[in-house]
Order: C-alpha cells, then structure tokens, then sequence
C-alpha cells in the first residue's frame, strides 16, 4: 500500500480497465463519470489495509460495506472477478516489492475479506430490501443552497437517530450520496434531510436546486455509528456545523421522546446567521426541554471557530462528545475535546472517509 499511494490514481484506473474489458457486463453497475468512484476504491482498500490487526473494527466495516453493495446490484459472483483485476492492478504498479508470497497474501486477504461482505449481504438480504424507493412529500428552501426535504419511503424504513442514509436521484442514476436523518424515527414514518448545495455536487445540486413533491429517490439502508446509548445517564456535548446539526437534531428528539432528563449541550456552528437555518427548531426545542442549552456559533460574528467555542464552557471530562460536520471541522474538533480532557473513547462521529462524499 506504501508503494502504491503515490500512484493511486494510475492503479485504480488500471484497475477498472481490466475489470472492464475482462467483464464488461459489470460495467453498469457503475456511474457514466468514474472519479468518485476512483477515489472510494481506494480509499475503502486504506480502510480496510489499517485495520488489517484489529479483527472487531475491520470485521465491521467490511459488513457495512457488504450491506451496503446491495443497492448497487453487487452479487457473490461479482466478487472474484474484482479480485482477479485488483491483484492484477497491484502487481503491475507495485513491481518493486510484489513477489510470489505478496501475491498468495493479497489472495488471502482479499478472499477473507469478500467473504465477509458476501455473507453480510446474504444475511442483510433476509430482512431488508436492497433499497427502498422514497417520495418527496415536502421541499422547503431555507437558504439560496440548503433545502430541507420529507420523504415518505415505499415501505418502513428502519434507522436510529444520529445515523445517516445514502441516496440516489433519478437525474443521476448509479450516484449515492450519504445524508444524515434530521429527526428521530416518526410515527408516521416520513424521514427529513437538510442538504446543501456545494459547488459541482451533482446529487445535491439535484436535491436543492431541481427536486420537487412528487418526486421518486432511492434510499440504500441506514448507516453510521454516531448515535445515544440509552444505557448511559451522563451529559451529551454535540458540535454540529452547518448541516451536521441534522442528526444532532435528531439525537435531541431521541433524548426527549424518551422521557430523559440528561444534560444536552448543542454548539450549531455557521458561517454567518444566515446560516443558522435551522436555529429556531432548536431554540423551540430548548424552550420546551430544561436540560437542554442551545449555543449558536458564528464564524463571522465572534471570529471563533465551533470547536474552539467549547474552551469556554464545561468541564467536559463526564460528557459524551458528538461531532457532525466538514471533516477538517471534525479533526479540529476531536483534537479541542481531546485537550479539553474529554476522553477518546467518549468522543462519538462518523469515519472521515465516510465523510469525504457526504452530501455532494
């Protein structure tokens, strides 16, 4: 892998060559443009290669991976073909330490780790669709680039507050981006989403700009880890910037319908108070609730950025610390907690590479 970093994009493209003119049939399971795909590819091989020591951790991943294929329409037979063409790719471009024992290791490891995608999705297949079709019931612009959006999924759709679901458009077929829910599961099992419009971000472009009632997405199944442990009666310190207050949104109303009084601490950071779009819910939300205390965090205003805001408040050595944001706001902000005494393993957020897509 060492070898193989400074020429990624050269092996990935070498990669989907193969793949394409060896089984060409799969080549619409794909995106027409293939960058972002380049980029997951390899990015989901670092993943997996720096938890290669840590069974529990990569076991996992490699499951949500497995889960989440479905909606690709990827099948246990596609599986060897993708490994023939990846240790093909590796072998041309990592020539200087590929040897026979390299090359029986990667069919090893890459044989294992298939596997446990394959029968992740053979289990997942039992009791979920591979996706569900969702229709936009309401589209509200809050600001010139984010659009807050209900859908009412085709049949019911399991998630927990602080998670997030990929979507597909049908302006952009085979495209899925990752948005978080921006409330706890409802009654009337309609879901929300805040999205914003970032410069050449199809699917949100899409979702901001030309989606409407009355129109059909796709959702693959729920995912991420950022969500309540409701064993646990300690505070809950959440950092949520710009549209990462969604699932922190949610988390909120998790807390409340559950009748719990634990101290909830909210930072909503922004740019400008434009960009707070959202603050009068949660203000609603503070009004109604004692334990909860809502702080609003503006860039432009206070010349401070939301991670740096938390010095000044606490101590947070007894919270649990969520982060929702960009991923350089969710670095700065575990390094801020960290300093602020609040330990690692109390610090909750989703994997930056996961990040890296979420909501273009």
């Amino acid at each position: 892998m060492a070898e193989i970093g400074p020429i990624a994009d050269k092996v990935t493209s070498y990669f989907y060559a193969l793949l394409f003119v060896r089984h060409p049939e799969l080549r619409s399971l794909f995106p027409a443009a293939m960058d972002t795909q380049r980029d997951r590819l390899l990015k989901a091989l670092l993943t997996a290669a720096e938890h290669i020591d840590n069974p529990p951790v990569l076991v996992e991943y490699l499951q949500n991976l497995g889960r989440g294929h479905r909606k690709y329409g990827t099948r246990a037979e596609h599986y060897p073909a993708v490994g023939e063409c990846l240790i093909g790719a590796l072998s041309k471009y990592a020539s200087g330490c590929w040897d026979p024992e390299t090359e029986a290791a990667w069919v090893r490891t890459y044989t294992t780790m298939s596997q446990v995608m394959i029968d992740a999705a053979a289990t997942d297949e039992l009791r979920a669709p591979a996706w569900w079709h969702a229709e936009i019931v309401a589209h509200d612009l809050r600001t010139a680039d984010v659009a807050v959006l209900t859908l009412r999924p085709d049949q019911p759709y399991p998630f927990l507050a602080g998670q997030y679901a990929s979507l597909e458009t049908p302006w952009w077929p085979r495209v899925w981006r990752h948005y978080s829910f921006a409330s706890a599961p409802r009654s009337d099992g309609l879901l929300t989403f805040h999205v914003k419009a970032v410069p050449a971000g199809w699917v949100s472009n899409s979702l901001v700009h030309r989606a409407r009632p009355g129109d059909v997405v796709r959702l693959g199944p729920a995912g991420g880890s950022m969500t309540v442990d409701h064993t646990r009666d300690n505070g809950l310190l959440c950092l949520g910037g710009g549209t990462g207050i969604a699932p922190i949104k949610a988390m909120v109303e998790d807390i409340a319908e559950r009748g719990s009084r634990r101290p909830v601490e909210v930072f909503y950071g922004a740019r400008t108070d434009h960009d707070l779009y959202d603050i009068d819910t949660l203000l609603r939300l503070q009004q109604s609730h004692p334990w909860l205390a809502v702080r609003a965090v503006v860039d432009q205003r206070a010349h401070l950025q939301l991670p740096d805001a938390i010095r000044g408040y606490g101590p947070w050595i007894e919270y649990d610390a969520y982060l929702s944001g960009p991923p350089g706001m969710i670095r700065n902000g575990i390094t801020a907690l960290r300093a602020a005494g609040v330990p690692a393993h109390r610090i909750r957020h989703d994997s930056v590479e996961e990040l890296v897509v979420v909501g273009d």
